[in-house]
């Protein structure tokens, strides 16, 4: 018989850490390894994963059994209780409350213990449980886009590569013709079902894998498995004023399933430009301007994401000195509002001057007091606005 594992080292907790503390780290992990949300050839050992973590969370959460645990170890806790009464009391449905309409269908809380078979309290039914376990996967893509696009909303072609329902048997897995049965140790339930009073623990049949019948003849297209892997191209509309990490969900472009698709997450990567730099909604360029601009003041034409535009340069201007362009910026996802173009100016200083350009600038310095410095007026001014 294998060696369980520590407990608090399955959730990667000390054992000083607090109820909520607990939760938190629980949560994640739930999150992280649910069956549904990793690759199919990682199926059955994120199961494996999730029954591990689920029994840690279920002692460490309970002062009881927490306290047997941290006495005795494992010995203390099978020695008192049965593997189902483990995790009777355990507050699963809190943990994932806040997900309940974020579309994984039914709320987060049941879909896990639903897919795996797990039946708290007595509150869900074998069929009720089994159906929503054929939801088909979510799926997740990543594309690049222009800070451009960002800026003025694009629409994309992605590829996606996906399980689609086979056309040849409509998603049964049979031959056409030929005829399915139920299942003879789950009597089609789908589950086998262990109790303990009131409290079960339902677990996928291995029989027929929780599909509750058995086919005769599997289909020769999709081999029995109901649906064949395809690639599908389809037209993504990006939104003004997304950022690195945004992401888009499309519903029922997922993987499917008999009871339904999963959704298409689109994560999207907005590529660096080489002359501006975003900050939030705001936009950072730069622009030079000539050393007369910057005394006299004057008019200088900047460019924006949404075309140049004219810029006020008053006069006696410093360099780095930073003007506001309002409105130029991105689109706010969650409002009306836009946020600002930010322009640093930077002085060009002159090279390469003609004897006459010399002495007026000298003239310039003469009449400024400058005249008696001994380095050049031309070094001097390279000097202020380097």
């Amino acid at each position: 018989m294998a060696t369980k594992r520590d407990y608090y080292e399955i959730l990667g907790a000390s054992k000083s850490a607090s109820l909520d503390e607990i939760k938190k780290v629980y949560r994640n992990l739930a999150l992280q390894h649910h069956p549904d949300r990793v690759p199919h050839e990682q199926k059955k050992e994120a199961e494996e994963k999730f029954k591990e973590i689920s029994e840690a969370y279920a002692v460490l959460s309970d002062a009881e059994k927490r306290a047997l645990y941290d006495q005795y170890g494992h010995s203390g806790i099978d020695q008192r209780y049965a593997y189902e009464d483990i995790f009777k009391g355990a507050d699963f449905g809190s943990i994932f409350g806040d997900l309940k309409d974020s579309g994984f269908g039914g709320g987060i809380f049941e879909e896990i213990f639903g897919d795996l078979g797990f039946d708290i309290s007595g509150a869900m039914g074998g069929r009720r449980a089994h159906a929503r376990s054929r939801r088909g996967r979510d799926l997740q893509i990543e594309i690049d886009i222009t800070l451009e696009e960002a800026f003025s909303g694009t629409e994309k072609t992605i590829t996606v590569p996906r399980y689609e329902v086979c056309s040849t048997c409509q998603g049964s897995g049979a031959k056409p013709g030929s005829k399915k049965t139920a299942c003879g140790q789950c009597k089609g339930q789908g589950q086998v079902v262990m109790s303990s009073g009131f409290f079960q623990i339902r677990q996928t049949c291995p029989k027929c894998r929780g599909e509750g019948f058995i086919i005769g003849q599997a289909c020769p297209a999709c081999q029995g498995e109901g649906r064949g892997r395809i690639t599908r191209k389809l037209e993504v509309k990006i939104p003004a004023g997304v950022d690195i990490g945004s992401s888009l969900r499309i519903r029922g472009e997922g993987e499917a399933g008999t009871q339904g698709r999963g959704d298409l997450y689109v994560l999207i990567n907005v590529l660096p430009h080489s002359h501006f730099e975003r900050h939030n909604n705001d936009i950072l360029s730069e622009s030079r301007i000539s050393l007369t601009k910057a005394i006299l003041g004057g008019e200088v034409e900047v460019p924006t994401l949404a075309g140049k535009v004219k810029m006020k340069i008053p006069p006696g201007t410093q360099p780095g000195k930073i003007f506001r362009l309002k409105e130029k910026g991105m689109a706010d996802l969650h409002s009306y509002t836009r946020g600002d173009q930010l322009v640093r100016v930077n002085i060009e200083i002159p090279e390469g001057l003609t004897n006459r350009e010399r002495r007026l600038i000298e003239e310039f310095a003469s009449l400024r007091g400058e005249d008696e410095e001994k380095e050049s007026i031309v070094e001097k001014i390279k000097k202020t606005f380097r």
